[in-house]
């Protein structure tokens, strides 16, 4: 039997995935081997599967070129919202971030036998926490070009913003309230802090970027004290960042916390840390609009060349190949947002015109 996409989806939409995969990774798992594809699940959880002249999902060291690697995730954010179908709208959590794309790739997937090269659908776990399963990925499977699903609204994307978040803690000299001077009141001190966020993009922070625009760093938690007549020794802020290139994380991290020391009064400290520092957070990329993943996409989907507006596992593939985000569905659309919402879904008509654009576009690449 042929694989039904619209049939793939709908059992996709309708198994939870915003706490574990498990369930989510065994139909994906079926689906594959029930078609004549087992695939492999590595170490961190990624469903790997290959096809063509070289076989990239058994660790080849050398896969066949063009080795192209269709890429999305399989988990959600809570909490799981039940699938509905009114015609062609299919409502549910995932409904296009990102299991409408994941069934466009899994059609162009099993569409595709390239008599030259490789093709390898590489679907990771954990995409919407840590994205360890795609960092892991990033360094072992040799690929000359990546397709990344998410909802473009099938427009190819070929550049994202990258974030990260930080904690700030301010420390000062804590006591009484009735005694501590100003200047030690790490709270006080969150002046300083503010001022330096505010002034740090004009000052040292990377220039505007063609594709991405502005970075943005944006306070989003402030916690400290215990109770109303003490000063706490220290007060935290978190801040949001969303960078562009060239900055990583790490970079970001060390140039604000020499910012903001600089902004301090004497009689106060601050320290920059990531938050969870082992994850890997999304640095940003851009592709070059010329290049031929690129160009074959665009030619295929008709859709407008763009940067994504979110954060996404490409960023960990980019630095070793050219690599475009794109797929069915949209953000946001003119009544909010859609992506992550309780209102989430997906027009079918796009899901089946995400897998056609895949499938001609690798057809010209191979």
């Amino acid at each position: 039997m042929g694989f039904d996409i619209e049939e793939f989806h709908a059992q996709a939409v309708k198994t939870p995935s915003h706490e574990h995969v498990d369930e989510m990774r065994d139909l994906l798992v079926e689906t594959l081997t029930d078609a004549g594809h087992p695939p492999r699940i590595d170490d961190h959880g990624s469903v790997l599967v290959s096809r063509g002249a070289g076989d990239a999902a058994d660790d080849s060291d050398d896969p066949a070129s063009p080795h192209i690697v269709l890429n999305t995730h399989i988990d959600t954010v809570a909490p799981h919202v039940p699938y509905e179908r009114d015609g062609e709208i299919v409502r549910g959590r995932g409904a296009c971030d990102a299991k409408g794309p994941l069934a466009a790739l899994l059609a162009a997937f099993l569409r595709t036998d390239p008599d030259e090269g490789t093709l390898t659908l590489a679907i990771t776990p954990d995409e919407e926490t840590t994205q360890i399963g795609a960092a892991a990925l990033a360094g072992t499977l040799a690929a000359d070009g990546y397709i990344v699903g998410e909802p473009t609204d099938l427009d190819v994307c070929v550049a994202a913003r990258g974030q990260c978040e930080a904690e700030i803690t301010v420390m000062g000299a804590g006591g009484h309230a009735a005694s501590v001077p100003a200047a030690d009141n790490p709270v006080f001190g969150l002046r300083h802090v503010l001022d330096g966020l505010a002034s740090y993009d004009d000052t040292i922070g990377p220039d505007s970027d063609e594709f991405l625009g502005d970075p943005k760093l944006t306070p989003t938690i402030v916690a400290g004290g215990d109770t109303p007549n003490r000063v706490p020794d220290e007060c935290r802020l978190t801040v949001d960042r969303r960078s562009v290139p060239p900055e990583t994380s790490e970079e970001f991290a060390a140039s604000l916390a020499t910012h903001l020391t600089e902004q301090a009064p004497d009689e106060q400290s601050v320290a920059v840390d990531l938050i969870d520092p082992e994850t890997p957070f999304p640095d940003p990329f851009v592709t070059d609009r010329d290049a031929a993943i690129v160009d074959a996409l665009r030619i295929a989907s008709g859709g407008d060349v763009r940067a994504f507006g979110a954060a996404t596992e490409a960023s960990h593939f980019a630095p070793t190949a050219p690599t475009v985000v794109f797929g069915p569905g949209v953000l946001a659309d003119d009544e909010g947002a859609v992506a992550h919402a309780d209102r989430e879904y997906v027009r079918l008509s796009d899901v089946r015109a995400a897998a056609d654009a895949v499938t001609a576009a690798l057809d010209r690449l191979y």
